[in-house]
């Protein structure tokens, strides 16, 4: 399997990620451990998840996703083999968010707590915090890193602007700096992305592991109309994407698809890491079925014609 660096860390990972938003959520401990188990004998090893995840489910007080993957490393005794990211920054309370020196350094340890390590690979800003000094923020991950618990440090949902900043100052002071992005980017949502934040990272030689690569599933082709969005605790959100230029992009998808013998989410995935910019693109399985059909995602070759055909429909 081919393994790329992630910016310039060290750290080598797959070409994909595997999403751990739904853990604890659309998925009970149990279904979590099959698939976990599925993806590392798959050869797949990098997880990606958040101190917030999943505090929007009623009864939830974030820390559960987290708290999941952390007993199943110490089931499994394979903490050393796992690639592991997770991020602080948004709210879990009115005293636990942003990006403050002193809330980063505490948040850092819960999350190590519930995940019964005592470092991460990754540790990242979930949103930027423009309260808080970039410097007083970069200066929290610097300690963070120099402690042991985080290896390398990532930014995600920042702007072009405050992300270039933020590796301006990392430099003038010798502080660590953004060695990943993680955007919101896929064959529907390109525009922030390949305007604003892809010059950024391709200049400063940041790793770019995108979240929602299948648009929260829409690119899957599952909703295609009205009547599709009662399919899952997701497809409310699927409306946006019910116009002309997303059912553009699902025909395109279906061509393509169709072509290799493979599912349009194969596509969309596969698209993403054709991208010369993308490292690993983050995606999730609720099943075992969807889980094959992700990681089969990474065999797929598409042609520069079917590159640009999908990207002439969006």
């Amino acid at each position: 399997m081919e393994m790329r660096e992630l910016g310039r860390s060290g750290i080598r990972v797959p070409g994909l990620c595997f999403g751990g938003n739904i853990f604890g959520w659309t998925v009970d401990e149990g279904r979590s451990f099959e698939l976990l188990d599925a993806l590392v004998g798959s050869g797949f090893n990098f997880i990606d998840t958040a101190d917030v995840y999943s505090k929007w489910v009623p009864g939830h007080v974030g820390g559960e996703s987290e708290t999941i993957i952390g007993k199943w490393m110490k089931a499994r005794g394979n903490r050393g083999k796992i690639v592991l990211a997770t991020k602080c920054g948004m709210e879990l309370s009115p005293e636990k968010k942003g990006l403050s020196k002193k809330y980063i350094l505490q948040a850092i340890d819960s999350s190590l707590s519930r995940l019964q390590t005592d470092y991460v690979d990754l540790y990242q800003a979930h949103k930027d915090d423009p309260g808080v000094p970039l410097e007083e923020t970069m200066d929290a991950f610097t300690q963070v890193v120099k402690a042991g618990k985080a290896k390398a440090i990532g930014a995600s949902n920042y702007s072009g602007s405050r992300l270039a900043e933020a590796l301006r100052l990392s430099e003038r002071h010798g502080l660590v700096r953004f060695e990943c992005l993680q955007p919101h980017y896929n064959l529907y949502e390109r525009t922030e992305y390949e305007r604003e934040l892809e010059p950024v990272c391709v200049e400063n030689g940041l790793g770019v592991i995108p979240y929602f690569a299948l648009a929260a599933g829409f690119l899957t082709g599952k909703y295609r109309s009205e009547a599709d969005l009662g399919k899952s605790a997701r497809g409310g959100g699927m409306r946006k994407y019910l116009n002309p230029r997303g059912m553009a992009i699902l025909a395109a998808l279906d061509e393509v698809a169709g072509a290799h013998k493979v599912t349009p989410a194969q596509v969309a995935i596969a698209w993403l890491m054709a991208k010369p910019s993308i490292t690993a693109p983050i995606a999730s399985a609720t099943s075992l079925e969807q889980l094959r059909d992700l990681v089969a995602a990474t065999r797929v070759k598409l042609t520069a014609e079917e590159l640009g055909r999908l990207e002439a429909a969006g």
